[in-house]
């Protein structure tokens, strides 16, 4: 059974997130599980503001979401302390991420024999683009 990793803010949930989870989930394949991490408040705020949503209101909308079969907690902005306890075969990474914290990412993942599939990034589908959208149109 192949695990894979993704790990979300979800604060509004969009079709980038849910094409991400749809591809992550494709890779684990018929018989794997997709795991989804979704950053408490404290591990956002290490970068981003406050969510809008609570965490657990967030976790709640990615347990939902069908793709996902388990929703943990991350308490860190990075996926890798999560990683490191539950060992997955595959981390999914966003071009919207640093190269030096996927480079990092890589190395972890190598060191548990494990890989890295980074995917691109649609800025057209950004949370931070939805509430600018919003905030201007008010």
């Amino acid at each position: 059974m192949k695990l894979v990793y993704s790990y979300y803010v979800l604060d509004i949930v969009h079709k980038g997130h849910l094409l991400m989870m749809k591809n992550a989930k494709s890779i684990a394949g018929k018989d794997g599980k997709l795991i989804v991490g979704i950053l408490t408040d404290e591990a956002v705020m290490e970068k981003k503001p406050r969510p809008t949503l609570t965490f657990e209101e967030r976790i709640e909308l990615a347990s939902a979401i069908k793709y996902v079969d388990v929703a943990v907690a991350q308490e860190t902005y990075s996926p890798l302390p999560n990683v490191k306890k539950i060992r997955p075969d595959i981390l999914m990474e966003s071009t919207s991420h640093s190269e030096e914290a996927i480079e990092e990412a890589r190395e972890v993942m190598e060191s548990i024999n494990g890989k890295v599939i980074v995917l691109p990034y649609f800025p057209s589908q950004s949370t931070t683009n939805i509430k600018n959208s919003i905030k201007e149109s008010s």
